[in-house]
């Protein structure tokens, strides 16, 4: 059997959709068995009629709180997408959790950093190329170490839209491939610094 990963969002459920269509073709190499949203968003919607256990659970959730639920559903990998709140790691996820960001890290992230924010950022920046960062996720907004990133052309006449749109594309390609590479040990986890307890 695959092992089981949640995926925690704040939004849309676009990346749910596409890891969804990526876990139905066998090129996941995972089974979403849990989603849990920080709002009661479209996201949250998309999971329960998938017919995935799906839990709001809003504000930024204790770590013991988050550690007993992914417990219960027996998960074994946890996915960010597009989820808002800072986390809390449990010590069994240390090296197990990772995010998806719609820039090239490390410019263009921290806090408040996301969505059209950062498409913005990066056309006023002047800068030529953009593309997203697949990370592990530590104790801070989009710190961890780096696993992938892709890259994508700035345009002298894109909007934010525009370009996000284009890196949308790059993130629906990169997520899934380093998520799979990540879940059969085909990507060396760099070291992250101990937990806390659980």
């Amino acid at each position: 059997m695959p092992p089981n990963l949640a995926i925690l969002l704040s939004g849309s459920g676009r990346t749910l959709d596409n890891l969804l269509a990526h876990e139905r073709r066998g090129s996941l190499s995972a089974r979403i068995a849990l989603v849990i949203a920080s709002a009661d968003c479209p996201g949250l919607h998309k999971a329960r009629a998938a017919n995935i256990p799906a839990l709001l659970m809003p504000g930024t959730i204790p770590q013991d709180q988050l550690a007993s639920q992914l417990a219960a559903h027996h998960i074994q990998f946890v996915a960010l997408a597009g989820y808002l709140k800072l986390l809390r790691i449990p010590r069994a996820f240390q090296g197990r959790i990772t995010n998806i960001h719609p820039a090239l890290l490390p410019a263009f992230g921290g806090k408040g950093m996301h969505g059209m924010h950062v498409h913005r950022a990066v056309l006023a920046s002047g800068a030529t190329t953009s593309g997203c960062t697949v990370h592990l996720v530590d104790d801070q907004f989009d710190t961890g170490p780096v696993l992938a990133q892709m890259r994508c052309p700035v345009l002298t006449t894109d909007t934010p839209e525009s370009l996000a749109a284009r890196v949308f594309d790059c993130e629906c390609a990169l997520y899934p491939r380093t998520l799979a590479q990540l879940i059969t040990g085909r990507i060396v986890v760099p070291q992250l610094l101990p937990a806390e307890a659980p």
